[in-house]
C-alpha cells in the first residue's frame, strides 16, 4: 500500500477533527473513499470466518487487554493461548507502527470503516505487514464490551532471491566496512569498503581472524567486551582503535552482533564499521581552538579553570596544599607599541616556553590574558614553596630574549594566592592572586607578592635562607661536629656520628633543624649530601695520617640520595681520600625502606657488599616490625630519642625502648640509644641489653680537633 494513501487518510483524519456541519460531511465522505480505494487494492483477502476457523481472530476488552486467541492467532504470532491472554495488544505492536496507527483505528471504529494495513511483530522478533479489521464487540443493549480483530498477513512484495540480492548490493556498495565471521572466528566474507578502510583485499582477510586488525593499545577487559559481543553477550557499539595494512592506527566506530540459526545458535558474527580518523581530527581541532591559546599553545582561562578546579577536588580530599600565582610582564605594551606585533607575539612565546621549562610536569601554565600568564601548583610540601617557585619564573626572564637583530629585557610581577587559606577555588585563587599582584606592581620593579602579608613574610626568609645556602656550599661555612657514641659494656668510645653544622657570618651557628629541611624541598640535599661524605671521609684520612686509632664515623643519608647512582658516589669519595670502607658507616631512616622495597634492597645489599654497615636512625618512628625488618641487611638499630626521653618514669616509653631492644637482640643487631642525658636513663637503658649509648650524658657533639682529643685521652663512661 503506498505511503501517501496512508498520509491521505491522516490528512483526512486532521481535518475532521476540527470541522463540523457540511464541512464534515465532505471529509467523511472523502476518507471513505480513500478507504475503499485501500481495501480495493488489497482486494484478495480471505472471507471472514467463524471462532473455530484458522483465521486470526484476536479479542479484547476496551482497554486494550486480550480477551480471546484462537488457534490462527497463535499460528500468525508464535504464541500460545496461555501467553498472550491477559496482555495488552500493544506487546503485538512492531516498534515502528506507533501512534499514525492508532489515529487511524480511533476513526475506523468511530464511522465503521473497515480495513487497514498495520504492522506487529511475531513471537520470533521478525516483523511482518498484515491488513486488519477492527469492530466492536455489543452487550445485549447494542453498548460496546470489547473490540475484535481480523488480520490476515500480506505476502513480502520481494522474493527471497530477489532480497538476498539487494542486501548482498546494500553490503558490497556501503560506505562503512563490513566484516563477517564464522563460529570460529574466520573471517568469511568483507566488503570494498573494508579494504579500501583496512587496505587488505578481501583475498588477503578471508580465512584470517579479526585479529588481522588488532593494534595492541587497548586492555584485556576492552578486548574481552568486544569479544564477548562477537559470541551472543549482547550487541555492542564503541570505539575501537585498529590498525591498517601499512602498519598506521586509526580510530573507529564499531558496531557488533551476531547471526543465529533455527536453533538459536550462533553461526556468524559480523562488525560494521567506519573510519572516524577525520571526525576525530576536527574534534581535537575544535577542542584546541576552544581550550588552548592559539599564540602560546598553553591552555586558555576556560582551561585553565576546568583543570585546577579538578586538581582541588583532589586536594581537598588529601588535605594538600596548593597556590596560585599570576605573572603579569612588565611594559610589554611598549614592546608592541615600538617594535610591533609580530615581535611581541615571539617574545610571548618564548616567555612561555622558559616559563614551561622553569616548572614540573604536573604543574598547570596558562596564557589568561594579552601579556599574563597564570601557574597553578597543585601540590606543595610547604606553602611557602610558592614562593621559591615565584623566584625561579622571575629568573627564568633575566636573560635576554633574541627576536631577529634584538636582545629584549623583560621582567613581571608575581601575585599568589594559596589553597586554602586564601580561596577555595580557581576563581577565588586567580582574583586574589591578581590583587597580589597589582599590589607588587605599584612598588617594584620585578618581585612577587603573597596574598597573605605575614606568608609572604615567612616566604621571602626562606627564599633568602635557601640563597644564603648555596653561597655556605661555596665559601665553606659548613662544618662537620662529631657525636661520640659509647659502648655500654666498657665505657669506652666505639664510633661517632658526624653532624652538619652552619656557621653564618650574621646569625652564628645554624641549627640543621632549620636548613636541612628546606636543602631536601628544594633538591639542594643532593649538593649538601656529596659535602657531607667527602668531608667525613677527608676527616678520617686526616685522622689516619696522624696516627688516630679510628672508630667508624656515621653519616646521615637522605631518601633522595638513596638511588642505583649511590654506591658509584661512595666509591668515589673513599676512593678520593684512600679511606677503607669500614670506618664509614651509612645512618638511613625508616621511611626509605617503604618506597619499594624491589628497588631499596639491591642497593643496600650492593653497599654491604662493598664494606659500609648500615644503620637504622630513629628507629620506632616509623613502620618498625620485625618482619619487616628482616629483610634489609641492617646492622644497627638506634632507638629515637623521643623513646630515650621518658626512661625510667614513663612506662610507654619504657614498654617501647624494652621491645625495640627485644626486636633489634632477635635480629642480632646492635642497639644504640639517642639522646641519653641523665644517670638514670643509662642504666635502665644498659639493663635493657642496649649495646651503646649518644647524647649529652658523655658528650654534646664536638668540633674535630675536641673528638680527636677524646679519642687520644681514651675518655670513658663511668658504668658504675
Amino acid at each position: 500500500m503506498p505511503d501517501s494513501r496512508i498520509d491521505r487518510c491522516l490528512e483526512l483524519c486532521s481535518q475532521a477533527r476540527t470541522q463540523s456541519g457540511d464541512e464534515l460531511a465532505r471529509s467523511l465522505s472523502d476518507l471513505q473513499q480513500a478507504l475503499l480505494s485501500l481495501q480495493d487494492e488489497n482486494s484478495a483477502l480471505a472471507p471472514m470466518s467463524s471462532e473455530g476457523s484458522e483465521e486470526p481472530v484476536i479479542t479484547m476488552d476496551l482497554s486494550g487487554y486480550l480477551t480471546g486467541w484462537n488457534t490462527g492467532a497463535q499460528t500468525l504470532f508464535g504464541y500460545t493461548p496461555e501467553e498472550a491472554i491477559g496482555q495488552h495488544v500493544l506487546f503485538l505492536y512492531d516498534d515502528e507502527s506507533g501512534n499514525r496507527e492508532n489515529e487511524i483505528n480511533e476513526l475506523f471504529l468511530d464511522h465503521g470503516s473497515p480495513l487497514i494495513e498495520v504492522r506487529r511483530r511475531k513471537k520470533s522478533g521478525e516483523s511482518f505487514r498484515a491488513n486488519l479489521s477492527l469492530t466492536h464487540l455489543l452487550d445485549d443493549d447494542q453498548e460496546p464490551i470489547g473490540l475484535q480483530a481480523r488480520l490476515w498477513e500480506i505476502a513480502d512484495r520481494l522474493s527471497n532471491e530477489e532480497r538476498q540480492r539487494l542486501h548482498a548490493r546494500i553490503i558490497e556498495h556501503s560506505d562503512e566496512g563490513i566484516l563477517i565471521t564464522d563460529a570460529d572466528e574466520r573471517i568469511v566474507s568483507v566488503n570494498s569498503a573494508f579494504t579500501r578502510i583496512t587496505g587488505y583485499s578481501a583475498m588477503e582477510a578471508i580465512g584470517e581472524t579479526p585479529d588481522l586488525l588488532r593494534s595492541g593499545v587497548h586492555s584485556a577487559d576492552f578486548r574481552a567486551q568486544v569479544r564477548g559481543a562477537m559470541h551472543g553477550s549482547g550487541a555492542w557499539h564503541g570505539e575501537i582503535i585498529g590498525k591498517r595494512k601499512n602498519g598506521d592506527l586509526f580510530p573507529q566506530s564499531v558496531a557488533i552482533g551476531v547471526v543465529r540459526d533455527n536453533n538459536g545458535e550462533i553461526s556468524h558474527a559480523f562488525s560494521i564499521f567506519s573510519d572516524i580518523s577525520v571526525l576525530r581530527a576536527t574534534e581535537e581541532r575544535m577542542q584546541q581552538i576552544v581550550n588552548y591559546d592559539a599564540l602560546t599553545g598553553l591552555p586558555n582561562r576556560t582551561l585553565f579553570h576546568q583543570l585546577v578546579d579538578q586538581a582541588l577536588t583532589s586536594a581537598r580530599r588529601n588535605n594538600d596544599h596548593a597556590a596560585l600565582l599570576v605573572i603579569d610582564l612588565n611594559r610589554f605594551t611598549s614592546v608592541n607599541d615600538t617594535l610591533g606585533h609580530e615581535v611581541g607575539d615571539e617574545l610571548l612565546q618564548q616567555v612561555g616556553r622558559r616559563f614551561r621549562q622553569a616548572l614540573r610536569d604536573e604543574d598547570i601554565l596558562a596564557r589568561v590574558g594579552g601579556d599574563e600568564f597564570a601557574v597553578a601548583l597543585l601540590s606543595v610540601a610547604k606553602r611557602e614553596h610558592s614562593g621559591l617557585v615565584a623566584e625561579k619564573l622571575l629568573a627564568a626572564l633575566k636573560a635576554p630574549f633574541a627576536i631577529g637583530t634584538q636582545a629584549l629585557h623583560i621582567n613581571a610581577c608575581i601575585g599568589i594566592a594559596v589553597y586554602p587559606e586564601d580561596g577555595l577555588d580557581s576563581a577565588a585563587l586567580l582574583r586574589f592572586s591578581d590583587v597580589a599582584m597589582k599590589r607588587v606592581q605599584g612598588h617594584s620593579e620585578s618581585s612577587y607578592l603573597f596574598y597573605s602579608p605575614e606568608m609572604n613574610l615567612r616566604a621571602k626568609e626562606q627564599w633568602q635562607l635557601e640563597g644564603e645556602l648555596r653561597q655556605a656550599l661555596k665559601v665553606e661555612q659548613l662544618l662537620l661536629h662529631y657525636q661520640p657514641k659509647v659502648s655500654l659494656r666498657s665505657g669506652r668510645i666505639v664510633g661517632a656520628e658526624a653532624l652538619i653544622r652552619w656557621s653564618h657570618p650574621q646569625h652564628g651557628m645554624i641549627p640543621p633543624g632549620k636548613f636541612v629541611p628546606l636543602a631536601e624541598e628544594t633538591g639542594l640535599i643532593l649538593e649538601l649530601g656529596s659535602w657531607i661524605l667527602n668531608e667525613a671521609c677527608r676527616q678520617i684520612r686526616s685522622w689516619l695520617d696522624a696516627g688516630l686509632e679510628m672508630v667508624p664515623i656515621a653519616v646521615n643519608l637522605s631518601a633522595r640520595q638513596f638511588n642505583e647512582r649511590l654506591p658509584a658516589r661512595l666509591l668515589a669519595a673513599i676512593e678520593r681520600h684512600g679511606v677503607p670502607c669500614e670506618l664509614l658507616t651509612l645512618e638511613i631512616t625508616e621511611s626509605l625502606l617503604v618506597r619499594g622495597q624491589e628497588k631499596v634492597i639491591p642497593i643496600m645489599n650492593e653497599l654491604v657488599a662493598m664494606g659500609f654497615r648500615l644503620s637504622l636512625d630513629d628507629f620506632g618512628t616509623g613502620y618498625s616490625s620485625l618482619a619487616y625488618l628482616k629483610k634489609f641487611p641492617i646492622t644497627t638499630l638506634k632507638i629515637d630519642r623521643a623513646f630515650v626521653i621518658g626512661v625510667p618514669g614513663d612506662e610507654n616509653d619504657s614498654a617501647i625502648a624494652q621491645a625495640i631492644v627485644t626486636m633489634g637482640k632477635q635480629l642480632r643487631q646492635e642497639i644504640v640509644a639517642e639522646g641519653v642525658e641523665t644517670l638514670e636513663q643509662m642504666v635502665f637503658l644498659r639493663r635493657l641489653g642496649c649495646d651503646q649509648l649518644q647524647g649529652f650524658l658523655f658528650s654534646p657533639p664536638v668540633a674535630a680537633a675536641a673528638f680527636e682529643l677524646m679519642v687520644r685521652e681514651r675518655k670513658r663512661l663511668r658504668l658504675d
